[in-house]
């Protein structure tokens, strides 16, 4: 079982994401199961720009006020995922698309306010179950999981990618986990890939101040993961970094 993440700039560019999409599509034909999870801040941010909404960050979160999350719940369970569906579906794979709150794929609690700043419907996942994406695999379906969670009282909330990602693997008990993104991996403080870390070094590494912006919830996701039994994680479109537990 291997859970892929997309995310970053590559989801912007149909070139990249092609290029991407027919390497998933290669493993798959070879008889891998795979799960395609996904992000999509850019389209997110655009959806909100046309509907006149500011963005507003804090701590590297999305602040989502009531009218965010609607924003963000058709960007990525509607666009985004019917995006990646389609494009499956073109390369001759049969792919369905769902959402993190079906099937209690992703669930979450709301996050604490930071700072004192509310950041309203965001989640800090919790945990998750695998049933409904292992029943997808069973019938021959490759599963594309956007991240909106299931919150308190049937709430939805907005999660981060890349924790949804791990969280999904690790339902999964997935052997490998992937981040395929607009980064070649992590870099060190000359600006070269580290090609290989163990647990502790990812935890040397969050401590540093080489480590910032996207990548520092990506190793806190990947050391998360790797600590509930994720074999290996990789960063990266191709080579880039890989983690592992010891």
């Amino acid at each position: 079982m291997n859970v892929i993440k997309l995310g970053g700039s590559l989801l912007d560019d149909p070139l990249r994401r092609a290029r991407a999409l027919s390497l998933i599509v290669s493993r798959w034909n070879a008889g891998e199961d795979i799960v395609l999870v996904h992000g999509g801040g850019k389209h997110i941010d655009a959806a909100l720009a046309k509907a006149g909404i500011a963005k507003k960050t804090y701590a590297g979160l999305r602040i989502t006020d009531d009218a965010t999350l609607q924003i963000v719940v058709s960007v990525l369970g509607g666009q985004v995922n019917k995006m990646l569906v389609a494009e499956l579906s073109a390369m001759g794979v049969r792919a369905a698309g769902i959402s993190g709150c079906d099937g209690g794929t992703l669930v979450a609690e709301r996050h604490e306010a930071i700072d004192g700043v509310d950041l309203g419907n965001v989640g800090r996942v919790t945990g998750g179950s695998g049933l409904l994406v292992k029943a997808m695999l069973n019938y021959g379906v490759m599963p594309v999981v956007s991240t909106i969670a299931l919150g308190p009282n049937g709430s939805l909330l907005n999660v981060n990618a890349d924790a949804g990602a791990a969280a999904v693997a690790v339902a999964l008990g997935a052997s490998t986990l992937h981040f395929i993104t607009d980064v070649p991996g992590l870099l060190d403080d000359d600006g070269h890939v580290v090609p290989h870390l163990d647990a502790k070094g990812v935890e040397t590494m969050l401590g540093s101040p080489v480590v910032t912006g996207g990548m520092k919830p990506k190793l806190q996701a990947a050391l998360g993961a790797l600590q509930a039994g994720i074999g290996k994680i990789s960063i990266g479109e191709e080579g880039g970094t890989t983690l592992v537990a010891a």
